[in-house]
Protein backbone atom coordinates (compact mmCIF):
# COMPACT_ATOMS: atom_id res chain seq x y z
CA UNK A 1 0.00 0.00 0.00
CA UNK A 2 3.02 2.39 0.71
CA UNK A 3 4.22 1.71 -2.53
CA UNK A 4 1.10 3.32 -4.04
CA UNK A 5 0.81 6.27 -1.92
CA UNK A 6 4.29 7.17 -3.17
CA UNK A 7 4.33 6.71 -6.77
CA UNK A 8 2.11 10.11 -7.20
CA UNK A 9 3.97 12.30 -5.14
CA UNK A 10 7.28 11.25 -7.02
CA UNK A 11 5.47 11.62 -10.46
CA UNK A 12 4.95 15.14 -9.01
CA UNK A 13 8.43 15.29 -8.22
CA UNK A 14 9.78 14.55 -11.23
CA UNK A 15 7.84 16.68 -13.62
CA UNK A 16 7.51 19.82 -10.86
CA UNK A 17 10.84 20.02 -10.71
CA UNK A 18 12.70 23.22 -11.26
CA UNK A 19 14.78 24.12 -14.75
CA UNK A 20 17.95 24.11 -14.41
CA UNK A 21 20.43 26.69 -14.22
CA UNK A 22 22.48 28.26 -16.99
CA UNK A 23 25.80 29.35 -16.85
CA UNK A 24 26.52 32.58 -18.60
CA UNK A 25 30.02 32.70 -20.10
CA UNK A 26 31.41 36.50 -20.26
CA UNK A 27 34.88 36.61 -21.39
CA UNK A 28 37.42 39.23 -20.26
CA UNK A 29 40.13 40.22 -22.99
CA UNK A 30 42.10 43.28 -23.98
CA UNK A 31 40.21 44.96 -20.80
CA UNK A 32 37.02 44.15 -21.83
CA UNK A 33 33.93 42.23 -20.67
CA UNK A 34 32.47 40.39 -23.71
CA UNK A 35 29.31 40.50 -23.78
CA UNK A 36 28.96 43.57 -22.42
CA UNK A 37 25.49 42.98 -21.73
CA UNK A 38 23.75 39.62 -20.78
CA UNK A 39 20.41 38.39 -19.94
CA UNK A 40 20.03 35.89 -16.89
CA UNK A 41 17.91 34.02 -14.54
CA UNK A 42 17.96 34.51 -10.87
CA UNK A 43 19.94 31.28 -10.12
CA UNK A 44 21.85 31.22 -13.02
CA UNK A 45 25.61 31.48 -12.48
CA UNK A 46 27.79 33.81 -14.13
CA UNK A 47 31.37 32.61 -15.04
CA UNK A 48 34.54 35.27 -16.19
CA UNK A 49 37.29 34.06 -18.43
CA UNK A 50 40.33 36.44 -17.83
CA UNK A 51 41.98 35.83 -21.12
CA UNK A 52 44.41 39.20 -19.62
CA UNK A 53 48.18 39.14 -17.94
CA UNK A 54 46.12 41.14 -15.60
CA UNK A 55 43.76 40.57 -12.43
CA UNK A 56 40.24 41.93 -12.72
CA UNK A 57 37.01 42.28 -10.72
CA UNK A 58 33.27 41.99 -11.59
CA UNK A 59 32.10 44.30 -8.70
CA UNK A 60 28.53 45.77 -8.07
CA UNK A 61 28.67 48.62 -5.97
CA UNK A 62 26.56 47.59 -2.69
CA UNK A 63 26.39 44.21 -3.76
CA UNK A 64 28.72 41.30 -5.19
CA UNK A 65 32.61 41.56 -5.79
CA UNK A 66 34.38 38.77 -7.81
CA UNK A 67 38.06 38.38 -7.56
CA UNK A 68 38.67 37.28 -10.93
CA UNK A 69 42.89 36.39 -11.73
CA UNK A 70 44.93 36.63 -14.55
CA UNK A 71 44.80 33.72 -17.05
CA UNK A 72 41.84 32.54 -14.62
CA UNK A 73 38.07 32.29 -14.02
CA UNK A 74 35.97 33.61 -11.52
CA UNK A 75 31.87 32.79 -10.92
CA UNK A 76 29.12 34.51 -9.17
CA UNK A 77 25.33 32.77 -8.53
CA UNK A 78 22.67 35.17 -9.45
CA UNK A 79 20.21 35.44 -6.15
CA UNK A 80 17.63 38.59 -6.81
CA UNK A 81 16.39 40.06 -10.37
CA UNK A 82 16.56 43.55 -11.40
CA UNK A 83 19.29 45.02 -13.83
CA UNK A 84 22.44 44.76 -12.51
CA UNK A 85 25.59 47.73 -13.78
CA UNK A 86 29.14 46.08 -12.46
CA UNK A 87 32.89 47.33 -13.50
CA UNK A 88 36.52 46.03 -12.65
CA UNK A 89 37.40 47.76 -9.64
CA UNK A 90 41.03 48.11 -10.94
CA UNK A 91 39.97 49.33 -14.02
CA UNK A 92 36.72 51.33 -13.92
CA UNK A 93 36.64 52.02 -17.41
CA UNK A 94 35.38 47.93 -17.90
CA UNK A 95 31.84 48.20 -17.45
CA UNK A 96 29.14 46.03 -18.24
CA UNK A 97 25.49 44.88 -17.75
CA UNK A 98 23.45 42.17 -16.63
CA UNK A 99 19.14 41.80 -16.41
CA UNK A 100 18.57 39.15 -14.62
CA UNK A 101 14.66 37.86 -14.74
CA UNK A 102 12.98 36.15 -11.38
Amino acid sequence: MRVLLLAPMLATALFASPAFAATIEVTIDKLVFSPASVQAKVGDTIEWTNNDILAHTATVKGGWDVMIPAKSKGKVTLTAAGAVDYFCRFHPNMKAHVDVAP
